[in-house]
């Protein structure tokens, strides 16, 4: 199966493109909610992040997204360490699902797709971008956050312009008339080069 990754920064769309493909009959996977289903229902990711972080990350056998975010904030060797039990386990269940799909290829949608290494596990990466002031607009009104909360969380993702120079395909998106045909036309690449694989 032809896999792709979708990524990028917050407010960019990347939801709403997987989306798009969505009803292009394009199987996706959400890596975020997949990583909470896996740290909720996965014997061996429970043990192995009681074992580095302690048995405060569950609480009445339910993950502690508290506990667990205070220990990892602002401490990078915890994220790492974080990072190298939770990702391993995403792209297993990734692959695994990716092996039950129709389709021609299948997406997952990443944040942080190059920033944790999950570039290497797909064959086609896409950035989808977008103006900054504009992320910010979406990002505010979607999270009812404050303008420097978003802005603190675009500092710590990489840029548009490293993103675009990693991706295979690249994708901006500012209004969705242009989106729609954006998205067509990479659908169509994407089949393509699914079918010549």
């Amino acid at each position: 199966m032809y896999k792709v990754g979708i990524t990028g920064g917050i407010g960019s769309g990347k939801s709403l493109v997987c989306g798009l493909l969505a009803e292009r009959g394009v199987a996706v996977y959400d890596s975020d909610s997949r990583a909470k289903e896996l740290m909720h229902h996965s014997e061996s990711l429970r043990n192995a992040l009681v074992e580095t972080f302690g048995g405060e990350c569950y609480v009445d056998g339910a993950l502690n997204r508290r506990y667990l975010a205070e220990r990892v904030f602002g401490d990078k060797e915890a994220l790492r360490r974080l990072n190298s039990i939770v990702h391993p386990a995403v792209m297993a269940d990734f692959a695994q699902w990716a092996e039950q799909q129709s389709g021609s290829y299948v997406v997952i949608e990443s944040a942080i797709l190059f920033e944790a290494g999950l570039d290497d596990s797909v064959d086609a990466t896409v950035a989808v971008m977008a103006p900054e002031t504009l992320r910010l607009e979406r990002a505010m009104a979607r999270d009812g956050a404050s303008e420097e909360q978003i802005r603190e969380r675009m500092r710590n993702q990489l840029s548009d312009d490293e993103r675009s120079e990693r991706a295979t395909y690249a994708i901006i998106n500012i209004s969705l008339d242009d989106l729609e045909e954006d998205v067509e036309q990479l659908h169509r690449r994407l089949s393509y080069a699914a079918a010549r694989r």
